[in-house]
Formats: C-alpha cells, sequence, structure tokens
C-alpha cells in the first residue's frame, strides 16, 4: 500500500482513513468492531474520531464513540495505529456543541478539558493528530495555538490539524506559528468530493506551497455519489433520509445542501462516467478524492461491513485523463452544486 506522510510530520498514514462518526449512533459497538477490524487487517492504519461524536450530536451520546473506539484499540498494538481525534470548535459559530454545557472555545482551558477527556475514553496516552473541529473566531488565534503547543510539548499530542477552516484562517494560525515557535498545523480536515470542489479555489494552493496536507471528508458526498437518493429516494437508515424526516432545523438545511437539484443532477453524470468505466460510483468518488497530490488521506465512513469493499476497491484505481477530463466537465457545467 502507497502510504503518505501527513504534511511536514512524521505521520505516514494509509490513503484511506476509516471515520467513526457514527459509532454509537449508526452502527453498535459489535458493528464498529467488525468495521475497525476489516479496516485494519485491510491495511489501514489511520482512524478519525472526535470529542463531540457520534452524530447527530446529543449530550447524552457525546464522548461515546471514543469509548468505543478506545475499547477496539486495546486489542491491536498502540504503535501500529495512528488516532486523529478533535477538540470540538467554538460556540460562537454555526453550530453549539451539546457538551461542556455549549460554552465550548479554542482557548486553554477548553482544549486542555477536550484533551484530557479525550484520553481517557480512548484509553491511550497521547494522540497522534490532534485537530480543531471547526474554528474559533473569538479567542485570539496566538492563545489557541499556544495552548495546543503547551499540550504537544507535554507529550500529549504529536501533531496538530484543524478542520472547517479557510485559506485565511490556516494561513494565520500557521504564520502566528512559525514567528512565535509554536507547533504549527500539518492537517485541514475539510469537505472535499467531486459534488464539492471549493477547496481548489485557494485552499489547495495553500497546502501544496506550505506542504500541509488535506484530509477530505465526504468524499462520497455524504452518500449522495452512490446514486441512493436518485429520482427522488430518500431511504431509511440514510443519513440525510433521516434528516429530511426529522424535525431539526439544522439537519434539515444540511441534508438540503447535500441532495438538492444540482447536485443530483451532476451525481446522475457521474454515475454514467462510473457506468462506462465499469467502476461502483462509490469507488469512482473515493479514487477521484485520493488522486490529488495534496490528499494525505481521504476520511470514509460506513454503517457495515458490507459498504466496506466498494471504497476499499479504490485502492487499486488509477483514474484515466479521459475519466478525469469527464468528471471535469460535469463540474463545468454545474459549478459548486453545494453551495
Amino acid at each position: 500500500m502507497d502510504y503518505r506522510y501527513v504534511g511536514k510530520s512524521g505521520l505516514r498514514v494509509s490513503p484511506i482513513c476509516m471515520g467513526t462518526m457514527g459509532f454509537g449512533t449508526w452502527s453498535d459497538k459489535a458493528e464498529a468492531f467488525a468495521i475497525l477490524d476489516a479496516s485494519y487487517e485491510g491495511g489501514i492504519n489511520f482512524f478519525d474520531t472526535a470529542e463531540v461524536y457520534p452524530v447527530p450530536p446529543s449530550a447524552e451520546l457525546a464522548g461515546l464513540t471514543e469509548e468505543i473506539f478506545g475499547e477496539w484499540v486495546k486489542t491491536k498494538p498502540r504503535d501500529s495505529i495512528i488516532i486523529a481525534t478533535k477538540v470540538a470548535g467554538a460556540a460562537s459559530g454555526w453550530f453549539v456543541p451539546p457538551i461542556r454545557y455549549g460554552l465550548t472555545a479554542i482557548d486553554r482551558h477548553h482544549i486542555e478539558k477536550a484533551i484530557d477527556g479525550s484520553l481517557k475514553r480512548l484509553q491511550i496516552d497521547y494522540v497522534d493528530l490532534y485537530q480543531v473541529h471547526w474554528p474559533d473566531t473569538v479567542v485570539p488565534i496566538e492563545e489557541s495555538m499556544e495552548a495546543l503547543d503547551r499540550l504537544v510539548q507535554a507529550g500529549k499530542l504529536r501533531y496538530l490539524g484543524t478542520s472547517n477552516e479557510n485559506a485565511y484562517g490556516l494561513t494565520k494560525a500557521n504564520t502566528v506559528a512559525k514567528y512565535e515557535g509554536l507547533t504549527r498545523f500539518q492537517s485541514i480536515q475539510n469537505n472535499f468530493s467531486l459534488l464539492n470542489r471549493r477547496f481548489f479555489d485557494e485552499l489547495a494552493n495553500v497546502c501544496r506551497k506550505e506542504n500541509i496536507s488535506l484530509l477530505p471528508y465526504s468524499p462520497i458526498g455524504g452518500g449522495v455519489l452512490s446514486g441512493k437518493y436518485q429520482d427522488g429516494r430518500t431511504p431509511s437508515e440514510t443519513r440525510f433520509g433521516d434528516y429530511m424526516r426529522g424535525d431539526d432545523s439544522r439537519q434539515k438545511l444540511m441534508a438540503q445542501r447535500f441532495v438538492n437539484e444540482g447536485t443530483l443532477a451532476s451525481t446522475e453524470k457521474y454515475l454514467e462516467i462510473a457506468k462506462k468505466a465499469d467502476l461502483s460510483p462509490v469507488t469512482l468518488a473515493t479514487a477521484w478524492s485520493m488522486h490529488w497530490d495534496f490528499v494525505a488521506s481521504t476520511i470514509v465512513g460506513v454503517r457495515n461491513v458490507g459498504q466496506l469493499d466498494e471504497i476499499f476497491s479504490a485502492f487499486d484505481v488509477r483514474l484515466s485523463d479521459e475519466i478525469l477530463k469527464g468528471c471535469d466537465e460535469v463540474h463545468q457545467k454545474n459549478l459548486y452544486p453545494m453551495g
């Protein structure tokens, strides 16, 4: 397998990272263990979680995913696994997380509370990659980076990353780190897929110039690129099917962002490209995400072991120029269908 380095770090990771955000809601512990075992046996050494998981987030279940994952980690040699987790973003942002009484911030107090909780739930004494789940636009970035660096120096963290950030925020944080002698962000975890290419607007150039790795999430467009939402379908036991039938306004808005006239029209064309290439649409979407030079590892998620085969098939796929051109043509006809 072609393992890749994350940024300028010593983290050598599999080109696919197994996400865990549904462990505890969409997948029970037994299914989660089966998914993790199959992933590990298939060569995946990189796993991503967060203190606020599982999704949909709730005060009752927050932290359960880390607990489940931590139990599984104890069954494997610790040094054989690269573990990434996240401190919940600021309550001043687009979402108030249901932890620490909804008062979260990326300051020293909350960062230290978060990492101590994660280490306890994960049953480990260090995290390989610690990420800011979403930015804090109130707390000065100098304070945030100093607090994170303190934990690196203490040995609780190996490397740092950010998530859901823009080019200015990433550049500002790493500029502060450079001139203050602090640990920098080695990675950024953003939404990136055939349906959402906004990373190319500015961030791809920043990552290439500064040797920062993208860890893309939702490479299959939240499942949309599989084709399961075509023709007006909203299947049960799917993320956006459940969100659209639910009462939560934030979840409904998220579903509309992923499942709309534009995304479905583009998906129809990508399904045709996949069929012509004799590829599963899931394999096509995963391979496209893995293709780019600034991507270290593509984060995927499944509800059951049976969904892994189409994803793992992407390990052996190298997309031809013809396929890439066809995908570009779909994009040019329908720019930014997710907004």
